[in-house]
């Protein structure tokens, strides 16, 4: 809307009738036939206040918006601005009615431009024109100046937007590192959790997801999970028997359980006595009657595993991560690093080891920083018992996914109060951290060489620290090490032998999984370098060659019970063989590796009918050649001897003796097979 309209109707001007000789008179509106055309209102009594002649300009469009919508050039005469303002008056405010002020107001406007007040018109006209030709100038100016200035800006828009590009790229990092410093050290991120993000950074999303689009807006699954995305060819989801409780929160930490109902009971005790029938078609069976079953899912992904099935041994560990994420309390928070669930509970272990092999078929699959964030999801669920020691592996994806910010992070608020550098994984995999650190070339020079001494700082204390680590790992790959080192007594063989067994078990993992991020020509040549470095300082007798030496005789007598459990479930050949006898010795399920010992249970698996511990050596020797023979006179459970049952003793003894003598008479032995050549040779037996 103009200016000018706004004044209009506001009221600011007053127009003036037009003369006669410049208007014409427009037909009578609809409703208005028995009106005259001329003269003054109507009486008092009347309904209706007579109409003014409404009258424009000859050639003129009668528009009601017109004056409203379209803007009139700003040097019009003014005759033409009054014939519009009285125009607007008569069409736009007739509505009022009698009794209202602005009918009242609008009559007397009317008389006043029917008499004509000389006084009026000319000084609002001039007024008006004044103030638009103050205006104009203005806008006129301003125009000027932005003119002339154009030429001089166009010379400097380059520079500034070089100005602005180098402020950005300076304040882009500082910002992500003060976002990035300020979050939980776990701190875990939804779209992490999903190896299709990782794969579109590296293959882009046209490789990644082809012609799965129109797959999914078909798919039947309508809640949405951040582990795992279902399948159309998953069963569908339906009451699973699982559920998750709220035990308790204190300290602002929430603990967590999961509960078996009692359906979801009876298909865990058919689920034991399935494994312990050793086929595998049992399971098969089991999951066809309970598709959800967890620990059912999980064994029969081992079973497709060791049958090289990689891919449908990975969609059933996804299937039980489904399941579990369908049941997940709606406080429990996968991000927020404060929910906590008790290994010791059997009803929670599933989950965890669940995440473990998704993150284990993570890494096998190429997504090395998806599977760092399910290792710190298994961490944060108990990061101070640490049931399946992801301390042993943390490192090693953070190497290969290069967040190395991360691990350089969790050393330096860890170290004090978990004693990281006591870890054969961390004593090398942090040296080796500021290593590549030190090789990226957004560095500056001072960051360069600081990155660069605290690698070699480190790595050397970790030589002195577990000297049994290095003439392994040169072995693994394939280096073979100059004289110095070779026949040097403090990397020989003594190195090995003097070590304690449990160290030995954690060299053998940590050797096993990451010799191949040693095998890098650059990282060999830092290495041989400092490993010199330290044989200087064995031969000037450093004390602390001494210390460090207490430390290994005193820090590694035994290995604690979730350190086992890691390496039997990473299956890497190395740590598995150095295993102690008293684990190997004892029956590992994959279901659940080495439980516990203060397991917290919720419920009893009931007593499989047995016989009497009282049956006699005769009868179960008896039993185990004819399962149906019953021998009389057996004690019952309860203790209490059948009436008669000496008397019935030698019948039973008979019936015995005349059943095995059936058997032996029904044996029958066949004839050796006959030599169709009898005349032939007799080989070298002759």
């Amino acid at each position: 809307m103009s200016r000018r309209a706004l004044r209009r109707l506001r009221g600011e001007s007053r127009g003036q009738a037009l003369p006669e000789e410049e208007v014409a008179p427009l037909p009578p509106c609809e409703g208005e036939a028995g009106e005259e055309a001329e003269g003054g209102p109507l009486p008092a009594g009347g309904s209706k206040r007579r109409r003014w002649p409404r009258q424009e300009p000859a050639g003129r469009v009668a528009n009601l918006f017109e004056l409203i919508t379209n803007e009139e050039p700003e040097d019009d005469p003014t005759p033409q601005e009054e014939r519009d303002y009285s125009r607007l008056q008569e069409e736009g405010h007739i509505g009022n009615k009698e009794g209202e002020p602005g009918a009242v107001e609008s009559d007397r406007q009317k008389g006043g431009e029917e008499t004509g007040e000389p006084g009026q018109l000319p000084i609002s006209n001039s007024k008006l024109r004044k103030k638009k030709k103050k205006r104009k100038s203005k806008k006129n100016a301003a125009d000027e100046a932005i003119c002339s200035r154009d030429g001089d800006d166009t010379e400097d828009i380059e520079s500034i937007l070089v100005r602005i590009e180098n402020s950005n790229e300076l304040s882009c990092p500082s910002q992500g590192k003060t976002v990035s410093d300020s979050r939980p050290l776990l701190y875990i991120e939804h779209r992490n959790l999903n190896p299709e993000t990782e794969l579109k950074r590296y293959f882009g999303a046209r490789a990644v997801l082809g012609d799965q689009r129109p797959r999914q807006r078909q798919r039947q699954y309508t809640r949405s999970t951040w582990l795992t995305v279902p399948k159309s060819t998953w069963p569908r989801h339906s009451k699973t028997g699982i559920s998750m409780k709220l035990l308790e929160s204190k300290r602002g930490v929430q603990h967590f359980a999961f509960e078996h109902h009692r359906e979801y009971q009876q298909a865990q005790f058919k689920f034991l006595d399935a494994v312990e029938s050793m086929d595998p078609n049992n399971l098969v069976l089991l999951l066809q009657m309970f598709p959800h079953h967890v620990d059912s899912l999980l064994q029969l992904s081992d079973i497709c595993r060791m049958q090289e099935d990689q891919e449908m041994a990975g969609d059933l560990i996804e299937r039980a991560l489904y399941t579990l994420e369908c049941a997940f309390h709606p406080m429990f928070s996968l991000t927020s690093g404060t929910c906590r669930l008790d290994y010791r509970r059997p009803e929670n272990r599933a989950f965890y080891l669940a995440l473990f092999k998704h993150m284990g078929f993570l890494e096998r699959r190429g997504c090395p920083r998806t599977a760092l964030e399910f290792c710190k999801l298994i961490l944060s669920l108990d990061p101070e018992n640490d049931p399946l020691c992801m301390l042993l592996t943390i490192d090693l994806l953070a190497l290969r996914a290069r967040e190395y910010a991360f691990l350089t992070r969790m050393f330096q608020e860890w170290e004090s109060h978990r004693n990281l550098s006591q870890l054969p994984n961390f004593a090398f995999s942090i040296p080796l951290a500021y290593f590549f650190l030190s090789q990226q070339e957004d560095l500056s020079e001072a960051e360069h060489n600081q990155a660069h001494e605290r690698a070699a700082g480190l790595i050397q204390q970790s030589l002195i620290m577990f000297p049994s680590v290095l003439m392994p790992l040169l072995d693994r790959c394939s280096v073979q090490p100059d004289s110095t080192v070779t026949y040097h007594s403090f990397f020989g063989p003594n190195a090995q032998l003097s070590s304690p067994p449990a160290l030995n078990q954690l060299v053998s993992l940590y050797i096993g999984r990451t010799h191949s991020l040693w095998k890098d020509p650059a990282v060999m040549a830092w290495l041989e370098t400092n490993v010199h470095t330290v044989l200087r300082m064995v031969d000037s007798n450093d004390p602390a060659l001494q210390e460090a030496e207490e430390k290994r005789k005193v820090r590694y007598q035994n290995a604690p019970r979730n350190v086992h459990r890691h390496m039997i479930l990473s299956e890497i050949k190395e740590a598995t063989a150095a295993l102690p006898l008293e684990v190997t010795s004892q029956p590992i399920m994959g279901f659940d590796p080495l439980p516990p010992l203060d397991s917290i249970v919720s419920y009893m698996r009931p007593e499989r009918a047995s016989q009497p511990s009282s049956e006699s050596t005769f009868s179960l020797f008896f039993r185990s050649l004819l399962p149906n023979f019953n021998l009389q006179g057996e004690v019952h459970a309860g203790g209490e001897e059948e009436p008669g049952a000496g008397q019935d003793l030698n019948q039973g003894v008979n019936r015995l003796m005349a059943a095995m003598r059936d058997m032996l008479a029904n044996i029958q032995f066949q004839e050796p097979p006959r030599d169709d050549n009898p005349e032939g040779d007799g080989g070298e037996w002759d």
